[in-house]
């Protein structure tokens, strides 16, 4: 299975591809798109999609995995990422490539162990983990972090996942008497 990390940024969007086999987990590609300098936010939007439809298309990955955005230093820069996780997932989607999603958090516990890992941490984890000769830049490096959390799920990475609806959760003792009523 090949899996796709995407890294989100509106100026710099990491990606890094992993590919697992069995047990073993390698390296396959890793970099960092950079937006044009001083090119207004349609066009920046209009290059990441362009560029990971590039990648997309060379490297034809099986899972694609985006970190989940949650904080952002103010709303206005909230909003450009979110246009430009926007314009990352259309890619995704346009490719027919699936997504899962992972909070920072979750995939700095599952590299480095601990959930509170800095940048130069996860870096020199990934590095170590994909057995590469430097660490990789920190947006490439998230990325590849990314595709090795979910990689290293392993077959439960595959498994899919039931979704809750609010006003729908039933116990299962309510759903038993319902039916036998």
């Amino acid at each position: 299975m090949r899996v796709l990390g995407v890294d989100p940024g509106s100026t710099a969007t990491g990606f890094g591809l992993v590919e697992r086999s069995g047990g073993t987990i390698r390296h396959l590609r890793h970099g960092v798109l950079r937006t044009p300098k001083g090119a207004d936010l349609p066009e920046r939007l209009h290059f990441l999609h362009a560029e990971l439809q590039s990648v997309l298309l060379e490297e034809r990955p099986d899972m694609a995995v985006v970190e989940r955005v949650f904080l952002a230093s103010n709303a206005r820069s909230a909003l450009v990422l979110g246009q430009a996780r926007g314009a990352l997932l259309a890619s995704l989607g346009e490719a027919r490539v699936p997504v899962s999603e992972l909070a920072a958090r979750q995939v700095k516990k599952a590299v480095t162990g601990t959930g509170a890992a800095d940048k130069s941490q996860m870096q020199g984890m990934v590095a170590r983990l994909l057995g590469l000769e430097r660490p990789p830049a920190t947006d490439a490096a998230d990325a590849l972090a990314l595709a090795l959390a979910f990689a290293q799920a392993g077959p439960l990475a595959e498994l899919p996942v039931r979704r809750r609806r609010g006003s729908q959760r039933r116990s299962l003792t309510r759903l038993v008497l319902e039916r036998s009523r």
